[in-house]
């Protein structure tokens, strides 16, 4: 079994993925934990032999590792348990050395590595031109052209950091669920935080969409992925930008990624 572990400013998000077939791997169990950039080695260990003891999954099956991180801190208590529960060498995704993709930006190291393995996976899937919309933390609009080369990204405050940030500093407004109502035009305090909130991402995402098709093609194909995509995909009709929804994009990022580690691996004297 091949883990991959997506760790974000919020969340870290975990995926086995089966043994691979003709270039193909199941994903089979697909895990959250918070984001908290103090945990050891060994608490890291724990839930994730937890996670692997409740699905039934043995933990010794696990034969790589590939991670992306965009949390300073992290690497080394990942890396040690890692090494001490699963008793494999993880293999970090970082941006200006991957091989899979060509980053076209002025410092490809400072293109975030969830982001670069969004891009992966999302050629994988949805082809060229393509523009991956990751609504996590932040919003990230990432660019791939036609010939495949990572171009750049836009980055927003995400949909849960608007959200907060106007109910945080802003005494009467009460703190309320992230939900799409059915009209623009909200009839009390929720609704009205609800539409103007969520109908503003939808509004932002159609013009940087808008304008980043401008100079990739009117064909290029849009791919929302992320923690909050679960959102898009219960609303698409709303969301007119977006083609296609897959939260997973990052988690088949780094299934290609640990490929190419294998790869060279092996091919390695």
């Amino acid at each position: 079994m091949l883990l991959t572990i997506d760790v974000g400013n919020t969340e870290i998000k975990l995926g086995v993925y089966g043994k691979e077939k003709r270039g193909q791997a199941q994903l089979i169990r697909v895990w959250r934990l918070t984001t908290e950039r103090r945990r050891t080695a060994d608490e890291y260990g724990i839930h994730f032999i937890n996670l692997f003891a409740f699905a039934g999954l043995d933990p010794h099956g696990v034969t790589a590792i590939a991670v992306a991180s965009v949390v300073p801190g992290t690497e080394r208590a990942l890396r040690t348990a890692c090494q001490a529960y699963f008793d494999v060498e993880p293999a970090f995704l970082r941006s200006g050395e991957q091989q899979l993709i060509s980053i076209r930006t002025e410092r490809p190291r400072e293109v975030g590595a969830d982001i670069v393995a969004g891009a992966i996976g999302g050629v994988a899937k949805f082809g060229t031109p393509l523009i991956i919309v990751g609504y996590g933390t932040a919003t990230t609009y990432a660019a791939v052209s036609a010939a495949g080369e990572f171009l750049g990204t836009a980055i927003a405050p995400g949909i849960q950091i608007a959200f907060d940030a106007l109910v945080g500093r802003t005494a009467q407004l009460p703190q309320v669920s992230l939900e799409l109502i059915n009209s623009v035009i909200g009839k009390n305090t929720q609704e009205a935080l609800q539409s103007g909130v969520i109908y503003g991402v939808i509004g932002q995402t159609e013009g940087i969409v808008t304008r980043m098709r401008a100079e990739l093609g009117a064909q290029t194909k849009v791919v929302a992925t992320g923690g909050l995509a679960d959102l898009v995909a219960r609303h698409q009709e709303i969301f007119e930008a977006i083609d296609a929804v897959d939260p997973h994009l990052n988690l088949e990022g780094l299934r290609l990624f640990a490929r190419t580690q294998e790869h060279a691996e092996a091919a390695s004297p």
